[in-house]
């Protein structure tokens, strides 16, 4: 490093309050390893710093050693949702965020999608134990895992509104209508939802259902392509109304 850019950093490490604000827009990343040493940076300087998405990983995993702002909230879940934050270190500091900020984190497009996962697990632990009025928020603001967890576990008022979450897609709820556990009303919530019963492989999960209810399956299959109904047919554990229905459709568009 030249005589110049060293006293160039040096200078930085001392620079005074007001000319923090120029500083942290420093394209150099010299600059901002030593204005990360200036002991007239505070708490709101690094988030504003921790803005940028042009952060090396280096500077990042700096920023994350130094025990002044490891001890910040503020500046841990910044880091934790920073794109460049090394991967070890944003999952560590997962394990201590609130739980609105694992949903930011689990919807941002930014974050990896080991960290989004993550961040969805650490949700999906919490709601038995979370009270209805935060399994409702999560109901209308959580990921489409989140949502279909939710579908899951209730309470039936939560499960309903998971089922309008803008995030929620059909495979997530596909995998939850897999489960055998899911309640009466639940599954009849999907089968009489607006958007989700119109859907031809939901219909199909709904009548491999134990609990599919027998008015939707006579609404149901009527619509089921041939190939669909035979498939559904050749399934041993499929609930005996439904094959029944199922049966008497084959044998109706025979005479027709």
């Amino acid at each position: 490093m030249a005589h110049e850019d060293r006293a160039e950093v040096q200078a930085v490490r001392t620079a005074p309050l007001e000319s923090i604000a120029a500083l942290l827009s420093s394209p150099s990343e010299e600059v901002l390893n030593a204005l990360i040493d200036n002991p007239a940076l505070d708490e709101t300087h690094v988030c504003v710093l921790l803005e940028r998405k042009d952060l090396t990983g280096k500077l990042l995993e700096e920023i994350s050693t130094r025990k002044t702002w490891r001890a910040s909230y503020r500046i841990r879940r910044a880091l934790a949702a920073h794109p460049h934050t090394p991967r070890l270190i944003a999952l560590r500091l997962l394990r201590d965020l609130h739980l609105m900020d694992l949903v930011k984190i689990s919807l941002l497009p930014s974050s990896s999608g080991e960290l989004r996962r993550l961040a969805e697990e650490r949700i999906l632990t919490q709601i038995p134990q979370l009270p209805l009025g935060q399994r409702l928020m999560l109901a209308k603001r959580g990921s489409s895992r989140v949502a279909a967890g939710l579908i899951a576990c209730g309470p039936e008022q939560a499960a309903r509104a998971s089922m309008d979450n803008p995030f929620l897609t059909e495979a997530h709820l596909l995998k939850t209508l897999a489960k055998e556990g899911l309640s009466a009303r639940t599954v009849a919530g999907v089968a009489k939802h607006v958007k989700w019963s119109k859907m031809v492989n939901i219909r199909e999960a709904l009548l491999r259902h134990p609990h599919a209810p027998p008015d939707c399956v006579a609404e149901f299959v009527p619509d089921l392509p041939r190939r669909e109904i035979e498939d559904l047919l050749g399934l041993s554990r499929l609930p005996e109304g439904v094959r029944a229905h199922l049966r008497h459709e084959l044998k109706r568009r025979e005479t027709e």
